[in-house]
């Protein structure tokens, strides 16, 4: 099974009526999924793997802000964040860097939405390709992905 079908296969069992969106230009970066899909850099739902205190947790997040180290300490408990190499983040998602999809995880993987997307009514996430998206509202991201909601930027 190609990894869209998975990814589709995945949010269809929530019957929300949600469509991955296949693209021939590279979504690959927040930058360049904007300028694919027509939208603001913000309206892109970048996918981040952190390693907190050596456990990896995925963020969530509008792809015009960065990730305040500090909020994510305080916010985990933790001492010590970092982001996660490649290697590391294609062996706890499945998706390589460039189409990390927060769906459809081999393994639970605490998720955290960092608050500043909602200034949309529509974000994209990047569906497990370098190639895809996938609109969602802020209700229907948080449900599919059972991710709390946070102030991370």
């Amino acid at each position: 099974m190609s990894v869209i079908k998975k990814v589709q296969s995945f949010i269809d069992q929530y019957n929300m009526g949600l469509k991955i969106t296949e693209l021939e230009e590279s979504t690959s970066t927040c930058e360049l999924a904007a300028a694919a899909l027509g939208v603001e850099v913000g309206q892109i739902a970048k996918t981040l793997v952190f390693m907190a205190d050596e456990r990896p947790v995925m963020v969530v997040a509008s792809g015009d802000n960065r990730i305040k180290s500090g909020k994510l300490k305080r916010r985990l408990g933790v001492s010590k964040v970092r982001m996660a190499d490649p290697e590391t983040v294609k062996r706890v998602t499945g998706y390589s860097v460039g189409g990390v999809c927060p769906l459809a995880l081999p393994d639970k993987l605490p998720i955290l939405l960092d608050r500043s997307m909602h200034r949309f009514p529509v974000v994209y996430a990047a569906a497990g390709t370098p190639r895809s998206a996938l609109p969602v509202t802020m209700e229907q991201l948080q449900k599919i992905t059972g991710g709390e909601w946070a102030d991370l930027v």
